[in-house]
């Protein structure tokens, strides 16, 4: 039986201008070989392998553009959409002169992404759906789970989009001094936890946050893109603007320019990203 081709992977921390910070993902590189040779199982177990809140696989699509297939792993489960590790994967399709482009497409289970490089500030633009954000009429057993979960914080509002649930706090550094509490985190009706707060008077920053997905194998997240196209959407009703710069206040921080096009109904995320390894899978 012929072995396998070996599959080339790079580990990228996204939306930091230096390594060991923002949020770190596995850029796999597949080709109709390799893909065809791992099926959905090896796809799992290899994000569990590497145990970073993303692992995603990048398989090219022939045409007259660059395109690729992109799907993105949690250490448990295959996710919809997420921000870190397409922008990973635009940085090493840019930085190692993969495709001789500015832009790419991207194939995802949430429809057609673009990531453009911007040579100016040396970033990246990733073009996102935005993740409309609504009031939900919680029961007083899920207000009193919130606030278990987030150790009695006082919670300010409280929005939901389809899967997520958005809390919000009576300040920045609320949100800093947050200490969650992840097994009631894995209680609430909700795949993951945001929690945000406006920023102070004179701060260079709009908002901050904090994601917690501990049923997805994510205590903690250390920037999640994905959120801000719901934070965006949630924050440009409260401050009547488009344009923010978000911080994300996790152990490792991280920043991003955020824009929100209310016509077309779309976030544009812009971050900077590291390669900090890379190597062969030889399974």
């Amino acid at each position: 039986m012929a072995e396998k081709k070996r599959v080339k992977y790079l580990v990228v921390d996204a939306f930091a201008e230096s390594a060991f910070k923002g949020n770190p993902a596995a850029v796999c590189l597949l080709d109709d070989d390799n893909d065809n040779e791992r099926d959905d199982a090896w796809l799992q177990s290899l994000a569990a392998e590497f145990n970073l809140s993303e692992t995603c696989f990048l398989t090219p699509i022939i045409g007259d553009f660059p395109r690729f297939r992109l799907r993105w792993f949690t250490p448990v489960a295959e996710v919809d959409l997420c921000g870190h590790a397409t922008l990973a994967s635009a940085h090493v399709l840019f930085s190692t002169g993969l495709i001789d482009s500015e832009t790419v497409e991207f194939d995802t289970l949430s429809g057609a992404l673009t990531a453009k490089h911007l040579k100016i500030d040396d970033e990246i633009e990733l073009d996102f759906p935005v993740v409309p954000t609504f009031e939900v009429n919680y029961i007083d057993d899920d207000l009193s789970l919130f606030s278990k979960a987030l150790n009695g914080a006082t919670i300010v509002d409280v929005k939901a989009t389809k899967k997520d649930i958005l809390v919000v706090l009576s300040s920045w550094e609320a949100v800093i001094d947050l200490k969650p509490r992840l097994d009631e985190i894995s209680k609430c009706p909700c795949e993951g936890m945001m929690v945000t707060a406006s920023a102070s008077a004179g701060s260079t920053f709009d908002f901050c946050s904090r994601y917690f997905a501990p049923r997805f194998g994510i205590n903690e997240d250390p920037v999640t893109g994905s959120a801000h196209c719901a934070l965006a959407h949630y924050w440009s009703l409260k401050m009547n603007k488009c344009d923010f710069f978000a911080y994300q206040a996790s152990s490792r921080g991280g920043t991003l320019k955020v824009h929100l096009d209310k016509e077309k109904q779309r976030v544009l995320l812009r971050g900077k990203a590291v390669t900090v390894m890379e190597g062969y899978v030889l399974v």
